[in-house]
């Protein structure tokens, strides 16, 4: 039985029928009569302690000892023989579908055992180091700077598929060197020592709406006496609109009256003075941050606009403001120090700033260091704004910011603990959000009542749209679609590929996950939602009719609903289709072993190292044909024969994600069978078939969720986690949230080790 190395999955739940059982002789003894005659008759000829094929001998287990230790190979044992992949399909005797559900059930109910006799065990915290997502997130919550000043930084390692993983995220001297100069350029934009001048935004007349007669960039009121466009404010506050018009006319003519309205309000109007003349019109008005509609009308026009001797034209509207040029730190700073000077001022600041920044309360020591840094900074420049600056940047240079550490607030506790308040709600947030906790959150952690209020809060978080970040932190990476950018098509081969269609690909699969997590989707439209997003390059690529409203934005995104067919969930985005495709064809291979890894969980071990590859063998025939005969190697089949089946199953599509009918003068042939016998005849039957298996899916996804919001791989210990986390999830219709908050409720998450266990010393995973 060819075993995987070890890893973070559990492909097969505990029953919960079996729940807590007391067993000491008697589980020697389940183990004797109920599973050790199955290993016998089935096992043992391969995996004994002569042969160990797959680097397991199940001859070493004697009874049930260790069995919560070794949980992840009996899960398998079990996996591999109900699925059909062992005893292997050479082998002439074999298991009946009664020995087949003994072992299970024998299994199932030893292991349930084990895990209600052993101790909670939440594993290691490993301090870790903000990757570059999550700095630019703090920054910006910090400092209420959204700027990507991580761009310079080293890039992340990435461990167990994500780049948010403590062991892996090293700390060099070039990451010292640009965390100094960056904190220096941060302090600077956040608390200028000088009044910012007044900002403005702009829009070319020429793509205002409805489209017209223009004359170079001149747009003139034509045919319509309005224009219409889009402009965004930074943020709350007072603004100017401004507009250089030029009038035309004829003397006696009327002088021109236009009208400003901003999401279809009139907010002022302007007369000119002279008839044919160029003159600014402008408007106050207090705005939100965000988009908002602005529209220019003309008041007073004539009867027939088109032809007229009257015209009105104009180049750029433009949004000058807000009036309060000081920066959102500089604002809400000045609120929370009042009237206060001097040292009281400096101390004020420092712990407002110090406490967010270490994402704790900060110490007295803390204070008292600081603060001297804000004064001696303060009497170098002259202002409390230079003091503030300086003691910015020494502190988003400190550990204690660039590191996420979590203080142990019993150190004495011989068994597993839940975590400090400060230490939960910086886990919480920077899981679903990458990024500080909130002031909700730092209340709450300060009242000592967020532990309480966990799920609650948890569910707050999953509604903010700061949680979106999932999309990114989380969605691409579990899809691995970053390679997406490194794949090279042939563009003779594939010649509707480029670089807009590439971008409008990740775009595509990014706004997909987006809904499932902004709706609280059930996750299983992963693998078949009938729906996707398309911008007009990509409906364009696919050939699907959209209704794109504004002509003008051509980057604009809809949703659609497709029709019933091959298409439908990420398993047949083009994004992932041509991520796990060869620059010249397909590779039922690499999208086999895709799904296996990314969706369902169970990656094949790694191809031995003297078997050559497809395209370094002298085969004849098809791409169907060539797999075939690369399969006739012994070394080859049993991995072969579960990834190219799954792979086959998307040969309709091309290597950039395109239907086809034929390959190399060949009718496509998509149909295949599973290890378990079960048969399908294209893509759209195998995510019916794994759609049923959907224990599977919620099973590997909660792994995965579980990693990343850990921050680390899993062990043997976290396999009762994942039990719960996806039996809740199943129990609650698979959406999204419960998945998520499984992982927050679960005892990793909210535990630490105690003094017993630390010394104990439980086995790391291996990096990866």
């Amino acid at each position: 039985m060819q075993l995987p190395a070890p890893r973070a999955a559990w492909p097969t739940p505990i029953i919960a029928m079996f729940g807590a059982l007391v067993c000491a002789s008697a589980c020697a003894q389940d183990f004797q009569k109920d599973i050790k005659p199955f290993l016998s008759k089935y096992c043992y000829e391969c995996h004994d302690a002569e042969l160990a094929k797959g680097h397991l001998n199940l001859e070493e287990f004697k009874d049930d000892a260790r069995f919560f230790r070794d949980q992840r190979i009996w899960r398998e044992v079990v996996t591999q023989v109900t699925s059909g992949e062992m005893p292997p399909v050479k082998v002439k005797v074999r298991p009946t579908p009664a020995e087949i559900e003994g072992l299970q059930t024998s299994t199932h109910k030893l292991l349930a055992a084990a895990i209600a006799k052993a101790k909670p065990d939440p594993g290691d915290v490993t301090i870790r180091r903000l990757n570059r997502m999550e700095f630019n997130n703090t920054i910006r919550d910090l400092c209420y700077l959204d700027e990507n000043f991580s761009a310079d930084f080293p890039a992340d390692d990435t461990g167990y598929g994500f780049d948010n993983i403590g062991d892996v995220l090293t700390f060099s001297p070039v990451h010292l060197e640009r965390f100094l100069a960056v904190g220096e350029q941060i302090a600077a934009k956040a608390m200028p020592t000088t009044p910012n001048e007044l900002d403005g935004t702009g829009l070319a007349m020429i793509e205002m709406l409805p489209k017209g007669r223009r004359v170079e960039q001149q747009r003139y009121f034509e045919p319509a006496p309005y224009l219409t466009g889009p402009m965004e404010a930074p943020r709350d506050g007072d603004y100017i609109i401004s507009v250089n018009l030029r009038s035309t006319g004829a003397s006696g003519d009327p002088t021109a009256k236009v009208a400003f309205l901003v999401d279809g309000t009139e907010v002022g109007q302007y007369a000119f003075k002279a008839i044919k003349k160029s003159e600014v019109a402008t408007a106050k008005v207090t705005l939100k941050a965000g988009k908002h509609e602005f529209t220019l009308k003309w008041l007073n026009p004539p009867a027939k606009i088109p032809g007229n001797a009257r015209s009105l034209s104009g180049l750029r509207l433009r949004l000058l403001g807000p009036a309060d040029t000081r920066t959102e730190f500089q604002r809400r700073l000045a609120l929370a120090i009042g009237d206060k000077t001097g040292e009281p001022r400096a101390k004020l600041v420092v712990n407002w700033f110090v406490s967010r920044a270490f994402r704790r309360l900060a110490t007295s020591a803390e204070i008292a260091r600081y603060s001297k840094v804000f004064l001696d900074g303060e009497k170098a420049g002259g202002t409390w704004e230079a003091g503030t600056q300086a003691m910015i940047a020494v502190v988003l240079a400190s550990p204690k910011f660039i590191f996420r550490a979590e203080q142990d607030e019993k150190p004495t506790e011989r068994d597993a603990h839940p975590v400090g308040e400060f230490a939960l709600a910086s886990r919480l947030s920077y899981f679903l959000w990458g990024s500080m906790p909130d002031e909700e959150l730092f209340q709450l952690a300060y009242a000592g009542k967020l532990s309480a209020n966990l799920e609650a809060q948890a569910r707050r978080l999953l509604k903010d749209p700061r949680a979106q970040y999932l999309t990114q932190g989380f969605g691409i990476q579990w899809l691995q679609l970053r390679q997406l950018s490194t794949v090279s098509p042939d563009p003779t081969l594939y010649p509707k590929f480029s670089e807009a269609v590439r971008g409008s690909m990740m775009k595509e699969t990014e706004l997909f996950f987006a809904e499932v997590v902004r709706e609280d989707r059930d996750v299983l439209d992963f693998l078949d939602g009938d729906f996707t997003y398309v911008d007009r390059t990509l409906a364009a690529f696919y050939g699907i009719n959209a209704d794109f409203p504004r002509a003008r934005d051509k980057g604009e995104f809809v949703r659609v609903t497709l029709p019933k067919g091959e298409r439908g969930g990420i398993l047949t985005h083009a994004s992932i289709l041509t991520a796990t495709s060869n620059p010249t064809r397909t590779s039922p291979v690499k999208r086999g072993k895709w799904i296996l890894e990314q969706i369902l969980g169970t990656p094949p071990p790694p191809a031995p190292p003297s078997v050559p590859t497809l395209d370094g063998q002298q085969l004849k025939g098809n791409l169907r044909q060539r797999m075939e005969q690369h399969r006739r190697d012994p070394a080859c089949s049993s991995c072969h024969s579960r990834m190219d089946a799954i792979g086959f199953a998307f040969e309709k599509f091309d290597g950039v994600g395109l239907l086809r009918t034929s390959d190399e003068g060949s009718p496509i042939d998509p149909s295949g069978k599973l290890s378990d016998g079960r048969t399908f005849s294209g893509a759209g039957q195998l995510k019916q078939l794994l759609r049923k298996d959907s224990e599977k899916f919620v099973r590997n996804l909660s792994t995965k969720l579980l990693t990343y919001g850990l921050g680390r791989g899993l062990d043997y210990y976290d396999g009762p986690a994942v039990d719960k986390i996806t039996e809740s999830a199943l129990k609650s219709g698979n959406r999204f949230s419960s998945v998520v908050l499984g992982v927050v409720l679960s005892d990793p998450f909210r535990l630490r080790r105690g003094t017993s266990q630390v010394e104990a010393g439980s086995e790391s995973p291996k990096k990866k």
